[in-house]
């Protein structure tokens, strides 16, 4: 399946039409041609997608492929990240498992009504193998949706606002650790691709260490439209790239920053290269061919904040 093709969740609106087998075999007698009922799937299909386009192309949440993934409830482990959790009243927290030394230990207060403590067995069977839980888990429902308009317009007038743009990263734990740097250095969003991008579960909360609750995650569905879109609220959109001719410091980084960055590896794509409106490279003495993504980051941040 390529890049562009639907996958089988796009493909919902299918299932109504063979639950309706005999009307469509009704509509394809009428039409008295071996493709009229193929046409009229055609339809259906095309009217559904249409919308989620539509909803793309405004920068706004719609994931039919990670809906079972990203919308239900999710453990998040680990200290930093599950006392932010618990201490964020935009979640909706359904259960906190915790061993008696965390609770012992632990300095923030944990909600009684829904804590259970147990020994670190307990902890171990609901998460992933191996995950380093620190004694704590806690089951909760998803944070609301952030749109990319919303995000635009609150920094309309802030000149020193700073985005994080992620073009293809699928590695949870580079993300996660991005959307650390990103709390640290005080960024006003992350943006990802909404079909090249981890899922939002234990792993990437583990990685970002509570930055989860302290800045927004934004899924686009199209990021040349989300790029023209920062250009037209204001927004100077800087790519990193190992070749540029400009090392970052010498790029003008006064202004609203929207930072681009690539998956290690691979970097950023071409047409993301194309559009940007300056590449700049982070110089290193050559010993080493590139930087971990998270790396890459915080050096990034720190330079564009340090020229604010």
């Amino acid at each position: 399946m390529g890049v562009g093709s639907p996958k089988y969740e796009d493909l919902q609106p299918v299932v109504n039409v063979k639950k309706n087998a005999n009307t469509l075999a009704a509509l394809s007698h009428r039409k008295r041609g071996k493709n009229a009922g193929r046409h009229y799937v055609s339809i259906m299909v095309n009217a559904g997608m249409g919308k989620r386009n539509q909803a793309r192309r405004r920068g706004k949440v719609m994931r039919p492929s990670l809906s079972n993934s990203q919308r239900q409830e999710i453990w998040i482990y680990g200290h930093h990240a599950a006392v932010a959790a618990i201490n964020n009243p935009e979640r909706q927290i359904q259960r906190v498992l915790a061993t008696r030394k965390f609770v012992d230990s632990c300095v923030s207060d944990l909600p009684d009504g829904i804590l259970t403590i147990v020994d670190r067995l307990e902890i171990d069977k609901v998460l992933p193998e191996n995950a380093v839980h620190q004694g704590i888990a806690v089951l909760s429902g998803p944070l609301a949706d952030q749109h990319l308009d919303e995000v635009v317009a609150q920094y309309k007038d802030d000149q020193t606002a700073i985005l994080i743009i992620l073009d293809h990263v699928t590695d949870p734990r580079n993300v996660g650790a991005v959307m650390r740097s990103a709390a640290a250095f005080g960024c006003a969003a992350v943006i990802v691709h909404d079909r090249h991008t981890p899922p939002v579960a234990g792993v990437l909360s583990k990685a970002a260490s509570g930055a989860l609750e302290l800045v927004p995650l934004v899924s686009v569905g199209n990021l040349a439209q989300a790029m023209k879109e920062l250009k037209d609220a204001g927004f100077w959109c800087v790519g990193l790239d190992g070749t540029a001719p400009h090392a970052l410091a010498e790029i003008n980084l006064s202004g609203k920053i929207a930072l681009f960055l690539g998956a290690e590896g691979a970097g950023l794509r071409r047409l993301t290269r194309e559009n940007c409106d300056a590449l700049a490279r982070i110089p290193m003495n050559g010993q080493m061919e590139s930087l971990n993504l998270s790396n890459a980051t915080a050096i990034a941040l720190y330079e564009t904040t340090r020229a604010k």
